[in-house]
């Protein structure tokens, strides 16, 4: 699985962070990076849920 970001809808609130701060790292001007984009199978659920959490719907996890 790999953490596709689309940064014309992400907003940098920071809620992916909050629930994955190893996955995800919102910076000072609110622009997201992602820490880690192929979560190992132990962190999928956690990327899973970070996915989720985004209110802009900015995160997608999808098949590599």
């Amino acid at each position: 699985m790999r953490i596709v970001v689309d940064h014309d809808k992400c907003s940098g609130l920071g809620l992916c962070e909050a629930e994955a701060p190893d996955l995800f790292e919102v910076q000072d001007d609110g622009s997201l990076v992602v820490l880690d984009d192929s979560p190992g199978s132990e962190q999928i659920e956690i990327a899973r849920a970070a996915c989720e959490a985004c209110p802009t719907e900015a995160l997608t996890l999808v098949e590599s």
